[in-house]
């Protein structure tokens, strides 16, 4: 399963990531340079649980010793989003692939800070009620900053979808409290039941070429796609469809063109699989021309079996569920938000993929939207509705395609 580490600017997910899996996910050179997340991360791990319930992550035995198999509870992949306001895109697309998530609140600042405020709203807004509020840094801060630390998260978070989250007190840095917070993760974020029937689907939140520069012909791999099985199952061997694909123009008519090829490999968990079903992050290598996957090109789009793919669409039916205050990053006061107008503009997320679109029609909680880049989705999926205020797209609701 997916657990997303969310929250604001420098509270520790990717600090906390790494103390829980071995992994520091700010691979991006401007990453390292800025020291901050930019681009979504991920990172696998697996939770044991000894003979005297201790909890512990891969290679963090409390003894010191080789993790133990028949210990093990489960394979977890985590998602690291940026906390950076200018980001929040990046937060929701990788929201969307979540199972569950941490929510971190720096002990050593007050809370609410910005986006502490911003990204709750989006796991509401994404459905996402399976919360662990993970209280960072308190080896930084005196008892008596922690408690009071603690009292403030509890007034932040009541009333809202994580009201009855468990707070768990940690060190990232210090791997202090490591056992409990997975204690919390294992009894507050169970695995969800998935149908492996199901038609295959996988959302594409990454996509690479992984030639090194001046790679001779004979030694070019193929495109890389990374994101998450939503659905069903997919093997090697298996002839698949990238849609919408790429973008074919002819004068000035643009067209888009589904992408088919096939599984090479499959890799989750840190090792190479014959097949993969729902639940967990996954990479897929393919024939594909690495020219069309390089710097996360088919980022947004969807992987499905040929026969198997949903609708894409340039323009969608909704039914909108609109907030009543729109959400502002300091948690301040908000204005109210006022109802959508023809020929408006507006931002919307579905699953990992991000589109601007102009509100053809409203007729109270009925709209349609014209979209700039199509959409690859199902009836019945949830998107993410956000309007442009100054500089700024600020989360407003959600909708559902009809």
């Amino acid at each position: 399963m997916n657990i997303g580490l969310v929250g604001h600017v420098d509270h520790g997910k990717t600090t906390l990531t790494q103390a829980l899996s071995g992994t520091w996910t700010d691979t991006h050179s401007e990453e390292r340079k800025r020291g901050i997340s930019i681009k979504l991360g991920y990172a696998d791990t697996a939770f044991y649980k000894t003979t005297k319930n201790v909890y512990y992550a891969t290679g963090k035995h409390p003894k010191g010793e080789e993790d133990v198999d028949k210990e093990l509870q489960r394979v977890i992949s985590f998602v690291d989003a940026p906390g950076h306001e200018t980001l929040m895109a990046v937060m929701i697309t990788g929201a969307s692939i979540m199972d569950g998530a941490l929510l971190l609140i720096a002990a050593n600042e007050d809370c609410p800070q910005a986006q502490t405020n911003e990204h709750l709203m989006a796991l509401e807004i994404a459905g996402i009620d399976k919360i662990v509020i993970v209280q960072n840094k308190i080896d930084l801060v005196s008892r008596e900053r922690a408690v009071e630390s603690y009292n403030e998260i509890k007034e932040f978070v009541n009333g809202t979808i994580a009201e009855n989250a468990p707070i768990i007190p940690v060190s990232a840095h210090h791997d202090v409290n490591l056992d409990i917070l997975i204690s919390a993760i294992e009894q507050t974020i169970p695995t969800p039941d998935r149908d492996a029937a199901a038609n295959g689907l996988l959302h594409i939140a990454r996509s690479f070429d992984i030639n090194r520069p001046g790679a001779r012909p004979p030694e070019l791999k193929g495109g890389v796609i990374g994101g998450s099985i939503v659905e069903g199952t997919f093997s090697v061997g298996d002839r698949v469809v990238i849609a919408p694909g790429r973008k074919v123009v002819d004068g000035n008519k643009a067209t888009w063109i589904p992408l088919v090829t096939v599984i090479d490999s499959l890799r989750g968990g840190g090792a190479l699989r014959d097949s993969m079903h729902a639940g967990g992050l996954c990479g897929m290598a393919t024939p594909l021309d690495p020219s069309l996957t390089k710097a996360d090109e088919l980022s947004g789009q969807v992987v499905s079996r040929e026969g198997e793919t949903p609708p894409v669409r340039d323009s969608v039916a909704l039914e909108l569920t609109l907030l009543e205050k729109m959400v502002t990053g300091g948690g301040g006061a908000a204005d109210a938000v006022r109802t959508w107008q023809p020929n408006e503009m507006q931002r919307v997320h579905c699953a990992t993929a991000t589109s601007v679109g102009v509100v053809s029609h409203v007729k109270g909680r009925k709209a349609t939207l014209d979209l700039r880049l199509p959409i690859c989705a199902n009836d019945g999926s949830r998107i993410t509705l956000s309007r442009r205020v100054g500089s700024r797209w600020r989360l407003i609701g959600y909708a559902t395609i009809q």
